[in-house]
């Protein structure tokens, strides 16, 4: 099991990051007390090999006890446990600054003063600092950037960055409402309307390829094709690690069912990993 313990300077980021890490499949907890630590891990473990990927938010908040946190990842490690620290900073003057646009109290709270909260928290932190595995300044990042960041210290090389999930749906059943693109099939020859087709479905090979017999099918499917290609890096590029498409036609048996599994068989070939559904074809 790998667990990413991060700390670091109140307002670094430390929430953004632990928001992204659990997009990223990581099971997460906030404000985790060190002493916990050894104790809630093992639970973890066995549990059967459920939770392979763990990230524990351990800051000043927890007072005089995040002086114990490297002697608990010490302790981690020589239970053989994949343990890391990720250390968020910034700067003052980008401290002072968030603490002013969020109005939140400084957790350690020195009566002189924000600056003062933050220069005996920097002290405080500073062991922290200097041990841990991976440092992020913060200070003149964006959000997209610092996403950037994290993946790529958390993304195993060679990994897929996106999940695709291509589904198709019926457009008398309401559009789903999970579907980040939606596309409409109804234009195409339904083949309900032949008796020997009705009561199949689109993963039967007759009515694949009746349906995928009329060029304008082919084209749709090759456009469509083509239009993945091209979005698909960008939405990386942007920081979305999961889309759905929705492929409709009237009842989610055939058309739809049709094309949502020879576009998810080309995605496939892409490269990118990809779940297809076929939502309403159990459907009277």
């Amino acid at each position: 099991m790998k667990i990413t313990i991060v700390t670091g300077m109140s307002g670094s980021g430390k929430t953004r990051v632990i928001r992204y890490l659990e997009d990223m499949g990581y099971f997460c907890i906030d404000n985790m007390p060190p002493v916990l630590i050894p104790m809630f891990s093992e639970m973890l473990t066995s549990s059967g090999g459920r939770f392979s990927n763990v990230a524990l938010v351990v800051d000043v908040r927890v007072g005089d006890m995040i002086d114990q946190l490297l002697e608990q990842v010490a302790e981690l490690k020589k239970k053989d446990y994949d343990a890391s620290i990720l250390f968020l900073n910034a700067d003052d003057k980008t401290l002072v600054k968030r603490y002013k646009e969020t109005r939140r109290s400084h957790p350690m709270e020195n009566p002189n003063g924000l600056l003062a909260s933050i220069h005996e928290e920097r002290k405080k932190l500073s062991k922290l600092l200097s041990e841990a595995d991976y440092v992020i300044d913060t200070s003149d990042m964006t959000n997209a950037e610092l996403l950037d960041e994290v993946k790529e210290i958390f993304t195993p090389k060679g990994s897929v960055e996106i999940e695709i999930n291509v589904m198709s749906f019926g457009f008398k059943y309401g559009i789903p409402l999970d579907a980040d693109l939606v596309f409409d099939v109804r234009c195409f020859p339904n083949p309900f309307y032949i008796e020997e087709l009705k009561k199949k479905t689109g993963n039967d090979r007759e009515v694949r390829d009746y349906v995928m017999s009329f060029p304008t099918a082919v084209g749709f499917m090759d456009k469509l094709s083509d239009m993945m290609e091209f979005l698909i890096p960008l939405y990386i590029e942007e920081g979305k690690i999961s889309l759905t498409v929705a492929i409709g036609c009237t009842g989610g048996k055939h058309r739809s069912v049709t094309m949502a599994n020879i576009l998810g068989d080309r995605i496939k070939k892409m490269g990118y990993e990809v779940n297809i559904s076929n939502r309403d074809i159990g459907r009277e």
